[in-house]
């Protein structure tokens, strides 16, 4: 919601303040100069990333528009949903958890907390962790090493998409001068006209240095940037899964281990000890 309120206020803003200049506005619409800025931006993005990049910037973008799901709800649902596997862990053992972790999406425990199944990521970093645990036969230390390296893989990986977008959008300024260039290259084939008709035409070729300019920084660049801080919420949230699994697994009580998981939750967004001592014992 807050990048299409930005996406108005930038374009808003600049169109406001050039009207006030006295500005010709139909001027600023050349479809032809977002054609070869936009199709050879296009381009570049498909000659620089293999199609599974590409198609993470379609859905980080979405993801964008759509804005994280990632808030204090989502923080308090996670823990109770920990809270109630690492009970029944400490009730009727290990094993008990394994029909949760080999089917979520059937589990009683684990459908009763829809923004964690929508997160596949979580999803699969939980139950697979859990698996492991499981298993047995895993010092904690070494449980610590297997979480953090499935971590940074799946962070490395996750932004791949935002910096090949900020990639295309810092060559934005670029294809806007080769707009402009073809454009004066138009405007010297009528070199014989009028001045009002060769004015035109240098304005027209100059609007593709205007659109590559403010294309890459008051759009693509904040959107690469916002799809870091949605990468970044997300990392958050596994590392207090990640907390939480490795404080059970050596052996400290559900509470404290919950506690633990809680802790590794950004301010902004971590609920308090109250809310979360009320939530857990709200568990049935």
């Amino acid at each position: 919601m807050f990048v299409i309120i930005g996406f108005v206020v930038v374009t808003g803003s600049v169109i406001l303040g050039y009207v006030l200049h006295h500005g010709e506005l139909g001027i600023l619409f050349q479809y032809t100069e977002l054609i070869i800025i936009g199709g050879a931006a296009l381009g570049t993005l498909l000659i620089a990333n293999p199609l599974p990049v590409t198609m993470s910037i379609v859905h980080g973008v979405l993801g964008t528009l759509k804005g994280s799901k990632i808030n204090k709800e989502a923080y308090v649902d996670i823990l109770k949903l920990l809270y109630e596997l690492f009970q029944l862990a400490k009730r009727e053992g290990l094993i008990a958890l394994e029909p949760h972790v080999e089917n979520p999406s059937s589990s009683a425990i684990m459908g009763k907390y829809k923004s964690f199944l929508d997160n596949h990521h979580a999803v699969d970093f939980l139950c697979d962790t859990l698996k492991v645990v499981l298993n047995g036969g895993v010092p904690a230390h070494d449980l610590e090493d297997l979480m953090d390296l499935d971590l940074d893989t799946m962070h490395n990986e996750e932004l791949k998409a935002p910096a090949a977008l900020s990639t295309v959008g810092d060559a934005f300024p670029g294809l806007g001068i080769v707009a402009a260039v073809l454009g004066v290259v138009i405007t010297m084939g009528k070199i014989d006209q009028p001045p009002e008709v060769i004015g035109h035409s240098v304005a027209a070729a100059l609007v593709g240095t205007f659109l590559g300019i403010l294309l890459s920084y008051g759009f693509v660049g904040p959107l690469a940037k916002n799809m870091e801080h949605m990468i970044a919420a997300e990392h958050h949230y596994l590392n207090c899964i990640k907390a939480a699994i490795l404080a059970f697994a050596k052996g400290a009580p559900s509470v404290v281990a919950v506690e633990y998981g809680r802790r590794g939750i950004e301010p902004h967004e971590r609920p308090s000890f109250k809310e979360t001592e009320e939530a857990v014992k709200s568990v049935k």
